[in-house]
């Protein structure tokens, strides 16, 4: 297959079309500098020619600056809505334009959808939460739900990923120097996904027929402390200290919404489809990648 990626230099892109060539499909990637290569397609993020995308089977957008980047100034909250709904927008567009449509448009998307929801079971049925994480992602679906009449669209509710890179770099390097630690209570559920299992489910999405939201995720649920203690216990390093809630909120909201806020996160409809995890539990993935 012939498959189209926006925001292929991040974490996930980057392993994403790895995962594709190795599977013999072509990768066409939309880059904001100049070509380098035959297989890349210069845009503004903010238009984009419907040529483009007539010529590929499917869509896959992953553009978006850091959520992970602390803290959020009223300057960064723009770059993080800038960096999704335009792009969005514009690929949706083009896709709405084309003379022969892809056949799927996966669109990257977040679990902080549901905002902290301590005690509640979320699958992709659940309401959004408040503030301003739902909001950003509310606004991110709605762009991409443009092109719906045009082709099947699926939006990636990723949870934290589980890699070297990433979201889990400070968590990784201060537990490699003896400084494991648990964040608030602990008692949190932090979603999660492991990258090789965050790949798979967003290739299961192009081919599969589900659409809509779709909650990318672990099948089992791990609380701050599980997950923080996984990686120390896979690292043979210790796991003795804990950074107060009120530390935490020190940070601003970036710090209470990635750190304290909960989430039993269900992958409802990747289950309901026959999805396999690789990593089926977050012991699994870290000690893939401790």
């Amino acid at each position: 297959m012939r498959i189209l990626v926006a925001g292929a230099s991040g974490l996930i892109g980057n392993a994403l079309v790895e995962r594709l060539r190795a599977r013999g499909d072509e990768v066409m990637r939309l880059v904001r500098r100049e070509v380098r290569a035959p297989e890349e397609v210069r845009w503004d993020a903010r238009t984009l020619d419907p040529a483009v995308v007539d010529a590929v089977d499917a869509v896959v957008n992953l553009c978006g600056a850091s959520i992970g980047r602390i803290p959020w100034t009223p300057a960064y909250r723009r770059t993080l809505l800038e960096s999704r709904v335009p792009p969005t927008v514009a690929i949706a567009e083009a896709i709405v334009a084309a003379a022969d449509p892809p056949s799927a448009f996966v669109n990257g998307s977040a679990a902080g959808f549901y905002g902290d929801r301590p005690g509640e079971l979320l699958d992709e049925s659940s309401p959004a939460g408040t503030g301003f994480f739902p909001e950003l992602v509310t606004a991110w679906e709605t762009a991409a739900a443009i092109a719906a009449g045009a082709t099947r669209v699926t939006m990636a509710r990723t949870a934290v990923v589980v890699a070297r890179g990433g979201g889990m770099t400070p968590i990784r390097l201060l537990t490699r120097i003896g400084l494991g630690a648990g964040f608030g209570r602990g008692t949190q559920f932090w979603p999660w996904i492991s990258l090789d299992d965050e790949v798979s489910a967003l290739l299961h999405l192009v081919f599969s027929r589900l659409e809509g939201p779709v909650n990318l995720a672990g099948p089992t649920q791990a609380t701050s402390d599980e997950l923080t203690e996984a990686f120390a216990r896979a690292m043979h390093c210790p796991h003795l200290l804990r950074v107060p809630a009120l530390a935490v909120k020190a940070l601003g909201e970036a710090g209470s919404r990635l750190l304290l806020d909960a989430g039993r996160v269900v992958p409802a409809k990747l289950a309901d489809d026959g999805f396999v995890w690789a990593h089926p539990t977050i012991t699994d993935a870290v000690r893939a990648i401790a």
